[in-house]
């Protein structure tokens, strides 16, 4: 156990000899610590969570919820727009992209973007607070649990060793879905009055899925041309992608299209038993 122990300290010291020295001052830069156990912190509550709740009325908290969605579509907002003008839409190229290191205006604004979007990662764990909070348990699946809490240590390891180049691709389309998200959310708080707003929640998943199979494509092509990017990091973004996509298209299958034939049967069922039966004179 200490010879592995030994082992483990010594490959992160390797890896931390790449750590980008721009970023070594900023918060919670310095050791992937403070990230692990947020994120340890998160998994303990959800498996605690309900427990908690049990005997206890659902928290009553739509104006907290409001001001937190509207919050957190300007959070995406920013890291979409911000993503795009530093790196996307300023000469980033879909092939090949490696990260740009210099203390340049338009390096340092990708690095701060790439800061952003990671601590934002810790914020978006309050959606499953908020879920346990109001007893939408059901809300809280393997799939959301899994993604909001491998996030943020995630992408400590980026922005710590990778802030900018080809890896923020997946973080562009992902403040995208997010802005549309919290949008879709921040309707959903406001009342049933809002519902007739809401017909698009089946074509969110789609897009999420959308960005996943386009994070794929993006990932394997790196790997047959030359490129100066961090190849694990290649592999990590793919694998994530690949992982997701079967997760995303797993719900899609059995949220909406399993779920409209079981609806359609039962309904075929109902007119079938009204045909059989007399009419009465």
């Amino acid at each position: 156990m200490a010879s592995l122990l030994t082992q483990a300290v010594k490959v992160y010291d390797e890896v931390m000899e790449h750590a980008d020295p721009r970023v070594a001052d900023w918060f919670m830069m310095q050791s992937p610590l403070p990230s692990f156990i947020i994120c340890l912190a998160y998994f303990i509550f959800v498996w605690m969570g309900p427990w908690l709740m049990e005997g206890r009325k659902p928290v009553e908290m739509r104006n907290v919820l409001l001001m937190y969605n509207i919050a957190m579509v300007g959070m995406s907002t920013y890291c979409f727009v911000e993503f795009l003008l530093a790196g996307w839409l300023a000469g980033y190229s879909l092939g090949c992209q490696p990260v740009d290191y210099s203390n340049s205006p338009q390096a340092l604004r990708m690095a701060r973007v790439c800061w952003w979007f990671y601590f934002s990662k810790f914020i978006e764990l309050l959606d499953t607070v908020f879920f346990i909070l109001r007893k939408k348990f059901n809300q809280v699946s393997f799939l959301h649990v899994f993604h909001h809490g491998i996030m943020p240590i995630s992408w400590w390891f980026g922005v710590k060793l990778v802030p900018g180049g080809f890896g923020t691709f997946h973080s562009l389309l992902n403040s995208f879905i997010h802005l549309m998200m919290y949008t879709y959310y921040g309707l959903s708080a406001l009342g049933p009055a809002f519902s007739r707003f809401l017909w698009w929640k089946k074509y969110m998943t789609s897009m999420q899925i959308t960005q996943f199979v386009l994070v794929t494509i993006h990932s394997v092509q790196l790997l047959f041309i030359e490129c100066d990017y961090p190849v694990f990091f290649v592999y990590w973004i793919g694998l994530y992608a690949v992982v997701f996509l079967v997760l995303f298209a797993h719900f899609y299958i059995q949220t909406y299209t399993k779920a409209k034939a079981a609806r359609a049967k039962k309904s075929d069922g109902q007119i079938a038993n009204g045909a059989s039966k007399p009419k009465s004179s």
